[in-house]
């Protein structure tokens, strides 16, 4: 028995010295909630859900979008509220607009709040909530702007003309509002993941309030150290950004629209609190580091994994290239190419028939004028193809996880960046000498050609990726088996209340010591009155009378 205790020992410590993990105690049941997102939210999760089926737990995820998943162990379950969809949208006319006032969404939310729950399968699996030994949470419910054939599906409200939608506006605003799946957590230990990386608001929920003198904020960064200008507007928008939505425009509206459905719930910011971690998407080697709680854990790249084969008329199609090497060109699962404007369109055709290079590019529809370097495809793999050794160059839109596959794989970019979040990532690339950027309004053919040159020419921006993908690489286990490793943990300690930081609460005035320094400077004004009074008191003793004299 003694022997078999031991041998049971030294495997668990072989495991984890090799940064494996131990067998769970038993099968968990998992929730994911998505009731809002697009196709590269999911891409977050399902990694992490397929890790965790890995290890025999059974997860259901509810989502807008249609089944993606073959594992017999994910049951995907779509609302199909139809306004919650992800339709097709023409992100150019919304990057456009990118700069519109977002207060349409505080009649969008609190509408989808109201209909929601009315969804069978959604009122099913909330009644059943409590049968889950974990709720993980979407904390960002972008693409919410999106309706039947990408427009804005607006409820009917005073004075705003019915149900006509309003022109597009930014679709992908900085809508941090899981608050609408909120009721599904109530005395349900839950965590959240963070699919766009640090948030300074969530983060400030955590307790852990970041510095805006160097943390930039989730839609705008600032080349480092920031000046003086850069900071002031770093620090507007770290209070303004909050304010709006959860105090002032949008929250309050969802929480209206959630109290008349469940009267007895807690204040949705009070649930927010109980929350018990999160899993962002992110990494110190490819972002601004920035001081964590043990609450807050890091699981950037996630979704990366190493290359598999190509299609045989693929591989040999990039082997072919030769010396000069492929540019690979795609823009993401929502910037469809047959929406790009036509002058655009042009300038690329036009920029690639000058270039010695082959071009694969993912591009959704017929197109016309394509010289024969040029390889179209609706659909392609793309970690497989940037691990290629031909491709020399990504022509990206700047997303996060095609930046972060970019990183992984080592290839240089060249980055378009269209709406959201985009531009800071672009400039992120630019800073960190990744690549290039250029911008949608100034772009003609010479300016394309000549920066996809310089990347191609020019050693640095490989040797600059390649520096940052080994870092990104050398981990001491992978983002998979810690994420897998804190969902059990939060699971088999009963929510982990070890983990939450004080400071989450507490209110801004006790957290910032206003009450604190209030008092200390009461007391100081005292003691400055008491002063006076005693030298006033002591003057008068020993020279009130000589004082007196003089006088007369």
């Amino acid at each position: 028995m003694q022997v078999v205790t031991l041998c049971v020992l030294a495997a668990a410590l072989a495991g984890q010295a090799t940064g494996g993990l131990l067998p769970p105690e038993r099968p968990y049941k998992i929730l994911m909630l998505l009731p809002v997102g697009s196709k590269s939210h999911r891409n977050v999760f399902l990694p992490l859900a397929e890790a965790l089926t890995d290890r025999g737990h059974k997860i259901v995820m509810l989502t807008n979008l249609p089944p993606a998943s073959k594992n017999p162990n994910i049951m995907e379950i779509n609302h199909d509220l139809p306004y919650m969809g992800n339709a097709t949208q023409n992100m150019f006319d919304k990057g456009k607009k990118s700069g519109r006032c977002l207060g349409d969404f505080k009649y969008m939310l609190p509408f989808i709040a109201k209909e929601l729950y009315k969804v069978p399968a959604v009122k099913k699996l909330y009644d059943k909530r409590k049968e889950f030994d974990l709720i993980v949470v979407n904390h960002m419910l972008n693409e919410v702007s999106a309706g039947p054939g990408g427009k804005m599906y607006i409820p009917k409200q005073p004075g705003r003309g019915g149900n006509k939608p309003p022109p597009p506006t930014q679709p992908h605003p900085p809508s941090f509002c899981p608050q609408i799946a909120y009721p599904f957590v109530h005395e349900v230990p839950f965590i959240t993941v963070a699919t766009p990386g640090m948030d300074h608001c969530q983060s400030a929920v955590y307790g852990n309030v970041l510095n805006p003198s160097y943390a930039p904020n989730f839609m705008v960064t600032f080349p480092l150290p920031m000046s003086l200008w850069h900071r002031l507007k770093n620090t507007f928008m770290h209070l303004y950004i909050p304010f709006f939505w959860r105090t002032w425009a949008v929250v309050p509206a969802v929480q209206k629209e959630i109290s008349a459905q469940f009267p007895h719930l807690p204040p949705l910011l009070e649930l927010e609190r109980n929350q018990s971690l999160t899993l962002m998407n992110t990494h110190f080697s490819i972002a601004t580091p920035v001081p964590l709680l043990p609450s807050q854990v890091e699981v950037g790249a996630m979704h990366c994994r190493p290359a598999k084969p190509l299609p045989k008329d693929l591989e040999s199609w990039l082997d072919g290239a030769g010396s000069a090497g492929v540019i690979y060109f795609s823009l993401g699962s929502i910037a469809r190419g047959e929406t790009m404007p036509p002058e655009y369109r042009q300038a690329f055709l036009e920029a690639f028939r000058r270039l010695p290079q082959r071009v694969l590019w993912k591009y959704e529809g017929e197109l016309e004028g394509v010289s024969d370097n040029v390889r179209i495809s609706s659909w392609l793999p793309q970690q497989d193809v940037l691990a290629h050794d031909s491709v020399k160059v990504f022509i990206s839109h700047g997303g996060l996880l095609s930046l972060q596959e970019s990183i992984f794989h080592a290839t240089p970019l060249l980055v378009l960046p269209i709406f959201a979040d985009q531009p800071k990532n672009a400039m992120f690339v630019e800073n960190s000498g990744l690549g290039r950027m250029l911008v949608w309004e100034e772009l003609t053919a010479d300016s394309i050609v000549d920066a996809l040159t310089d990347i191609i020419t020019q050693p640095k921006y490989k040797e600059n990726v390649a520096k940052m993908s080994a870092s990104l690489r050398d981990q001491l286990t992978t983002p998979q088996e810690r994420a897998v490793f804190w969902t059990e943990y939060v699971i088999r300690h009963r929510g982990a209340p070890q983990l939450r930081c004080p400071g989450a609460q507490i209110s801004w005035v006790e957290f910032l010591m206003l009450d604190v320094m209030g008092l200390l400077l009461a007391a100081l004004l005292l003691l400055v009155f008491i002063l006076r009074r005693l030298v006033k008191t002591v003057s008068t003793l020993l020279f009130g009378n000589t004082a007196k004299t003089k006088k007369e």
